[in-house]
């Protein structure tokens, strides 16, 4: 099928998103490798924040409220993480500050950050009947496969707020076991969901995700095994 520019456009936005989750988990794997334990490393967050930015822009752009709805809760998690490894903060007076202090670019930064998906909520707002319309009354997605798409994403999502709990607790940024499993089974539901859809931006960027997911339970595994026996 024959696709317009601004199909390609909106793909190239997705492609280049999941390129940025992809990179997130190959950097995240080969510094596990080399440190022979499962890290959290600072780029991980970066870049899943960068990534999920630009992929919120997709589902929109894609009339995808899977999409969409997947990003909301983990684009806040990745946000605290970052705060949690000191990469900026909010002083008791209302100021953004960076790790050495207050860094000027970081304020509006982090401004953009935290404001752009209220923004998008609340754009939808204002048309909630077309939103709906559009997107739940999709000649193109049924109704069906917008609600297990929207399972898969949540299942997907879960990963984190499971990983935020878990840090939040130990007041630090961890990846465990939890984390990669749920990563498993929700990367699962999502590429069948994403075959049915016929969307190669998500099979292709889930489907690579299984090799690093897996590893790092091994690796979880063999450090386990070794703290165990020192």
């Amino acid at each position: 099928m024959e696709r317009t520019l601004s199909q390609w456009i909106i793909f190239g936005i997705g492609f280049l998103a999941q390129g940025l989750f992809s990179a997130r988990i190959l950097v995240q794997w080969i510094m596990s490798e080399r440190k022979k334990k499962v890290v959290s490393p600072t780029i991980f967050w970066v870049l899943s924040l960068l990534a999920s930015y630009l992929f919120f822009i997709y589902g929109w752009l894609r009339n995808d409220f899977a999409i969409m709805f997947g990003q909301v809760i983990s684009y806040y998690i990745y946000m605290w993480n970052l705060k949690i490894k000191g990469v900026w903060s909010i002083s008791k007076d209302g100021r953004i500050e960076g790790s050495k202090g207050n860094i000027w670019w970081k304020a509006p930064l982090l401004t953009i950050l935290l404001i752009t998906p209220i923004v998008g909520i609340g754009y939808i707002l204002t048309d909630l009947e077309g939103f709906k319309q559009q997107v739940f009354q999709n000649t193109n997605i049924p109704l069906w496969l917008v609600i297990y798409g929207s399972l898969g994403q949540i299942i997907f999502t879960l990963r984190f707020v499971y990983q935020f709990f878990y840090s939040k607790k130990r007041n630090e940024s961890h990846l465990p076991a939890g984390f990669w499993i749920i990563s498993l089974i929700g990367s699962a539901c999502i590429v069948s969901y994403a075959i049915i859809r016929k969307d190669p931006v998500l099979a292709i960027g889930q489907a690579t995700g299984f090799i690093s997911y897996t590893r790092n339970l091994m690796i979880l595994n063999k450090q386990r095994k070794k703290e165990a026996r020192s």
